[in-house]
């Protein structure tokens, strides 16, 4: 079994430079499928998730080839099937199908998908949506049968701002003709980076990355080579990082404006950051302060997906914080695991009070989700003494290669 060797109390110095966002590629991905010719995605990370999107893209006729950084995606030859149980239920962005089959074949079938258990995250926001396009939905015990015959253009009021939703109702309407309007759509950069995609291929979504995206049908699209935004969790999960332990230390190839609620919130915790072009430096001498109140929610506010990381920032700062998650009601969840190497914090439903201590020191703990794993690993790295994590299989859904990431940056990490 894989795990993580961390000695803490090394500073990070030096540069970082980030690779495209999982949660830019994996809908991308999907989107592949609206088109017959061969689309490249540059720069891409090898991560975990990425492997099981084009498994599931192979698994139906499609052809997926790696050239370095870069993916190759063919669909011309895929079909219409159903998606194969167990990559469903591997993955959560295996959801991306139904917008994207529908779009082309105006069918689509997909056992519920799976991912980091970290809520219940249902897809009743997508199901309502494709039935105001006339999407006929039966949801069977084990799988979702979608059938768009019917498939038109209209508007569509989402109850809840999912990222998610907002993508499959772009996908879906991108070759159904006439204008589809979706209201109070969510505003992540990665809707914006799905829209560019989809325009660079002969598309015409307009008002991504406000609350109203416009979709005007189009009859098809056409092969193209797209680099997708670069990855904003990483980059504040390694500006974090640098917090914690202190140091000197540059993400490059970083969109500023996508993290500005995490950079504010570093800022509060003291920390010096200086924004440069497509460049974010930080600067910690590792003692934080407290962050009164850090409260979750869709974009722009802080991200649920940094939530966990910057509580194990804040098991050490000087003072009491208190963290709100209004996104997922199990993000807390490894929360017990930092408790094993002396984090004080205490579970109040979807609030985490959290009081700093002196110093956290070494365990053996494990990561039971992606975010989580990243949360031990920022704190094993600050902990007096070698700490060991196991669950790597769910940091590497998300992070590549993240300990020569850091052993790069001066962390004592290896994977053994």
């Amino acid at each position: 079994m894989e795990k993580f060797i961390i000695m803490g109390g090394n500073r990070l110095n030096g540069e970082i430079t980030l690779q495209a966002a999982k949660n830019a590629i994996l809908p991308l991905m999907s989107c592949c499928i609206l088109c017959e010719e061969e689309v490249t995605l540059c720069n891409c990370p090898h991560i975990t998730d990425v492997g099981k999107m084009a498994e599931i893209i192979v698994s139906m006729g499609g052809r997926v080839s790696f050239d370095g950084d870069d993916i190759k995606i063919c669909c011309a030859n895929i079909k219409p099937l159903a998606v194969d149980e167990e990559l469903t239920k591997s993955i959560r962005s295996s959801i991306f199908m139904l917008g994207s089959m529908l779009g082309r074949f105006k069918r689509a079938e997909i056992s519920y998908p799976g991912g980091c258990e970290i809520g219940k995250r249902p897809i009743d926001i997508h199901i309502a949506g494709l039935k105001k396009l006339g999407v006929n939905i039966n949801e069977m015990s084990a799988y979702i049968e979608c059938i768009g015959e019917n498939l038109h253009n209209g508007t569509v009021e989402l109850s809840f701002p999912s990222v998610g939703a907002t993508e499959n109702m772009i996908m879906a309407a991108t070759l159904t003709k006439g204008k589809t309007v979706i209201v109070n759509a969510a505003m992540e950069p990665e809707i914006e980076d799905l829209q560019r995609l989809i325009n660079a291929m002969g598309g015409d979504v307009s008002g991504a990355g406000t609350s109203t995206v416009t979709v005007n049908g189009v009859e098809r699209l056409h092969g193209v080579s797209f680099t997708p935004i670069s990855d904003r969790i990483a980059a504040g999960t390694y500006l974090t990082m640098c917090a914690s332990c202190g140091g000197d230390l540059t993400v490059k190839n970083c969109r500023i404006r996508d993290i500005k609620s995490i950079t504010d919130a570093l800022k509060v915790c003291g920390c010096r950051i200086e924004e440069k072009e497509s460049a974010v430096r930080i600067v910690s001498c590792g003692n934080i302060s407290c962050v009164p109140l850090l409260r979750t929610g869709p974009f722009p506010a802080f991200p649920t997906d940094m939530q966990p990381q910057f509580c194990a920032l804040l098991a050490t700062a000087n003072g009491t914080s208190l963290i709100e998650e209004t996104i997922f009601e199990n993000r807390f969840k490894y929360v017990s695991q930092l408790e094993n190497m002396g984090a004080d914090i205490a579970i109040q439903g979807r609030r985490a009070l959290v009081t700093g201590v002196r110093e956290l020191h070494a365990s053996v703990v494990s990561a039971e989700d992606l975010r989580g794993g990243a949360a031990l690993i920022t704190a094993a790295l600050k902990a007096d003494g070698v700490s060991t994590i196991y669950g790597t299989k769910y940091i590497d859904r998300g992070y590549y290669k993240i300990e020569e990431i850091l052993t790069s940056v001066g962390a004592d990490i290896v994977r053994v």
